[in-house]
């Protein structure tokens, strides 16, 4: 079976300005990598659009329909002071979360084995109740979620390696024991989150936070030693990844050394436990990765993985 790419050109239209490290470019640079002949076997779609039933997944409609009023006719419009809005952001916003849930509908039918979303804005720092950390929307725990609601999936488990902890799916996991996340992030770092401490209400969060100036070694002690036992252990029904990348060296908003090997090394362990407990099914979404050159490279790696596990 294929794996399924699932991207849009609706998300160079989210213009966050000259500046920005969440820009445009980072999906000119995937496009440019996924155009080469090692890609050719992808099965590309379009992402839909998600509706207001799907957010509310995990948002309130009032907090939809507060991010609706905001997006702006002409201009930018700040949601605080790095989260912002131009005329196309509602509509990248609306196509991250659908292409989680379009990937999330074709693993659970068996249709594919496993999908990478190339989306933007990002999603892992958006609260229930609030934008924030480049972030409009929960994508990744929507498709968690989606997979429950739509396809009776008992576990969902998100692993997050984003060098940035991933708030906003952790607040949306939070109270389950049903559904997991785990994350591996440079700490201290935006947001403030992710304290080993911080466990959630059924002891279902696992948080493994690395300290600056760690690399592969340290990177790969915590996903083998604290996530993925205790991903072993929750049997997932479907395993669902924030594939951030910027704990690259390269990248200007971390402080973490990993290089792309680290991350086809535990795209490969995540995909193994997949095929242990979850039929294989593997969906991966785009968080961060601000150096072009290293997020082209790392989603390479990443992609090339997940479709040697669907050969």
């Amino acid at each position: 079976m294929p794996t399924l790419y699932v991207t849009h050109s609706a998300f160079t239209g989210h213009d966050t300005g000259a500046g920005h490290p969440e820009r445009a470019d980072r999906m000119r640079a995937i496009d440019a990598v996924m155009g080469h002949e090692l890609f050719a076997g992808l099965q590309r779609e379009d992402a839909p659009e998600a509706d207001s039933a799907s957010l509310a997944l995990v948002h309130p409609q009032s907090y939809v329909d507060a991010i609706r009023q905001a997006a702006p006719d002409r201009g930018q419009v700040y949601l605080d002071g790095d989260t912002l809005m131009s005329p196309g952001s509602l509509e990248a916003a609306l196509r991250a979360v659908g292409a989680g849930l379009r990937a999330v509908d074709a693993v659970m039918t068996g249709e594919v084995r496993n999908a990478f979303c190339a989306v933007r804005p990002p999603g892992h720092h958006a609260e229930p109740m609030r934008a924030m950390g480049f972030c409009l929307f929960s994508s990744i725990a929507i498709a968690g979620q989606h997979a429950r609601a739509k396809h009776g999936a008992e576990r969902v488990a998100v692993v997050d390696f984003d060098v940035h902890h991933g708030n906003g799916t952790q607040a949306a996991f939070w109270s389950d024991k049903d559904l997991f996340f785990a994350s591996t992030h440079e700490m201290p770092l935006y947001p403030g989150t992710g304290a080993v401490a911080e466990t959630g209400a059924a002891d279902n969060i696992v948080n493994a936070p690395l300290r600056s100036g760690d690399g592969g070694a340290q990177f790969r002690a915590a996903l083998r030693d604290r996530i993925l036992p205790r991903l072993t252990d929750f049997r997932p029904d479907i395993v669902l990844i924030s594939a951030g990348f910027d704990a690259h060296r390269d990248d200007p908003l971390g402080n973490l050394m990993l290089v792309e090997e680290d991350f086809a090394w535990a795209t490969a362990e995540l995909l193994q436990v997949a095929e242990r407990h979850s039929g294989g099914r593997v969906v991966s979404m785009l968080e961060g990765g601000y150096d072009l050159r290293a997020l082209a490279g790392s989603a390479a790696v990443h992609v090339k993985t997940l479709m040697e596990a669907s050969a």
